[in-house]
């Protein structure tokens, strides 16, 4: 898989999960979802987490540090936005605001980070290529 092709993919990425932080706020504030916290934790079931762990990954990318990173990270994030989820459905909505502003805002500040570095490196492989 080209580098052009995993910068894309990280851009794209960037842009769903700071979606989530709305999804997750709005949860909150009205008190119900309709997410399902099962689904939401499973990492492999958003655009991002089938790319991840789809079959365009090469051994090498997966064996490199940051695929291994942002696929932990993201594992996370995934579970920390359920957690979110869990709390809003049994009506513990300070418990949902609780991790939602403190587990969540760092798991998911330290998966943008590391997507953007990610990205930092991949582009500057293109420009040294």
């Amino acid at each position: 898989m080209a580098s052009s092709e995993i910068l894309k993919e990280i851009t794209k990425a960037k842009g769903a999960h700071a979606a989530w932080k709305l999804k997750l706020s709005a949860a909150i504030a009205v008190g119900k979802t309709d997410l399902d916290p099962k689904t939401v934790k499973c990492d492999n079931l958003c655009t991002f987490g089938e790319w991840l762990y789809g079959p365009s990954m090469t051994p090498e990318i997966k064996a490199g540090m940051p695929y291994k990173v942002i696929k932990r990270l993201h594992a996370e994030f995934h579970a920390c936005a359920s957690s979110v989820l869990d709390k809003v459905v049994a009506g513990d909505l300070d418990g949902a605001k609780r991790i939602f502003e403190t587990d969540y805002a760092q798991i998911s500040d330290k998966l943008m980070t590391g997507m953007s570095k990610w990205s930092r490196e991949l582009s500057s492989e293109l420009q040294q290529s």
